[in-house]
């Protein structure tokens, strides 16, 4: 019992900056990435991100941080952005201040991006309008099953999966 008690407790580290974090019993693990990982991912494909406050701080609602944001996150906004062909801004990340939840920002699921024509068009024209959320804004589902909600101001992503990548 002592060794399944330990193996349960693991956390394998992969490479710099990313985790995978889960248990045996598990039904699958969910792997994490660094602030410095996510930007690193970001700048490959030309996305940019922002903050009110100018800053990164998870702790901060008014930064826009990607510590622990899920690997396949990060990986969605490369497939988005490789997608569209269209400027594509974080303005919300894992930082303190969205709604709980599973599938929340702070457990690395979600993230906001600056609405712009091009992105919106895409979203409308490629994804699948599935009616208004619970607090009314419009959601679309991409073919993988990505949900993106239109808050107004910004676009609210939900990643299941890196989308395709």
């Amino acid at each position: 019992m002592k060794f399944r008690s330990a193996l349960t407790a693991l956390v394998l580290v992969v490479a710099p900056g990313v985790a995978v974090l889960g248990t045996a019993t598990d039904a699958f693990a969910v792997t994490k990435v660094s602030h410095a990982t996510a930007t690193s991912m970001f700048r490959e494909v030309g996305i940019t991100w922002s903050s009110s406050g100018n800053c990164s701080d998870r702790n901060n609602s008014t930064c826009t941080s990607f510590e622990q944001l899920n690997l396949s996150t990060a990986q969605g906004a490369q497939t988005l952005k490789r997608a569209t062909g269209c400027a594509l801004n974080i303005t919300g990340g894992t930082e303190t201040g969205h709604a709980s939840g599973t599938y929340s920002h702070w457990n690395g699921y979600k993230l906001d991006y600056g609405k712009n024509t091009c992105v919106t068009n895409y979203i409308k024209s490629a994804f699948t309008y599935i009616g208004l959320r619970g607090d009314g804004a419009p959601q679309y589902r991409s073919g993988s099953g990505n949900v993106y909600a239109d808050e107004g101001n910004h676009w609210d992503v939900l990643y299941y999966n890196c989308g395709g990548c």
